[in-house]
């Protein structure tokens, strides 16, 4: 589930943090980076887990107001399509699931305030509505819950926010997860049961090697690196160089010179857009600038030899 594009944005994160703290434990870096890229697996969890809390809330509220003393005929006979959705009860008994949130302690029992008010806006939303006019099939519940996370959760100024105070190792990966998320919910079939297959942490044993020795690259090459960007700042000079370019800069040549399979657009195309997000508003063209001289240098003095 965790990608590169992921694995850059963390390992950016963490030689920041590297550097503002003055922190030269390599070893407590590299142990960082993997617990911030486990904090962005466990939203993964979260997520699917939501799909879950709802219905319980929901089958909470019919509960109670089935047992009010004076309950009305509407209150005593509910519509019971949401809380009997076969995609909802196919997710909660997913063993994979829920042999993750028992051993991480994954749940939302401590955010009952944002589970009532997400519910609320469900079945206020037109999107409800047509459900319950939907054929009683178990394609209508999975496609339910698919629309009501594009619509709901994905793109959610709100649910952004409340996700980014709940924890602040997700305050850049909930737009990457949500994408997961909906790839998830988009294979699973009703004939898979309880043993659909969730996405694994990473791929394969691969990504998990490159994010540390991407990590590792950057940091103890450091010096080395930024002595070449230095030398192509030509006017700048580099303390007025926003220390984020140089950081991002930074980290781009350690995956240039690392990794022989990448190739060089691949590397630049990402962290270019990764400036776009971290950096100033002129940061792209400087960095890619930059590091176009940077890499004809390198080609020059045969240090670089891959495209």
């Amino acid at each position: 589930m965790i990608n590169r594009i992921l694995i850059r944005i963390k390992v950016l994160q963490i030689v920041y943090s590297f550097y503002q703290n003055g922190n030269k434990d390599l070893k407590g870096a590299e142990t960082e980076l993997l617990f911030s890229l486990q904090k962005s697996y466990d939203l993964y969890y979260y997520f699917l887990l939501l799909i879950v809390e709802l219905t319980y809330q929901q089958k909470r509220n019919l509960e109670i107001r089935k047992n009010k003393y004076f309950p009305t005929f509407e209150e005593l006979h509910p519509n019971t399509r949401l809380i009997n959705n076969r995609f909802a009860a196919q997710i909660e008994k997913n063993s994979q699931l829920q042999k993750y949130i028992t051993e991480q302690g994954i749940s939302w029992s401590n955010d009952q305030d944002f589970i009532k008010n997400t519910l609320d806006t469900l079945l206020a939303s037109e999107l409800y509505t047509d459900y319950l006019k939907s054929p009683d099939t178990y394609e209508s519940d999975k496609e339910f819950w698919k629309e009501a996370f594009k619509i709901l959760i994905c793109n959610n100024e709100a649910v952004d926010d409340y996700l980014e105070d709940k924890s602040i190792y997700w305050n850049d990966d909930i737009a990457i997860v949500e994408s997961f998320v909906l790839k998830t919910i988009k294979k699973i079939e009703e004939k898979d049961g309880k043993e659909t297959i969730l996405l694994p942490m990473f791929k394969d044993m691969e990504d998990k090697q490159y994010a540390i020795t991407l990590l590792r690259q950057t940091l103890l090459k450091g010096t080395d690196y930024r002595a070449h960007i230095e030398k192509h700042l030509k006017n700048w000079e580099s303390e007025r160089v926003a220390n984020m370019d140089l950081l991002i800069m930074q980290v781009a040549l350690a995956e240039i010179l690392s990794f022989p399979s990448i190739p060089i657009s691949v590397t630049l195309n990402e962290f270019i857009d990764i400036s776009k997000y971290y950096s100033t508003p002129k940061s792209a063209i400087f960095i890619n600038g930059i590091l176009d001289s940077v890499i004809k240098e390198l080609k020059s003095e045969k240090r670089l030899l891959k495209n």
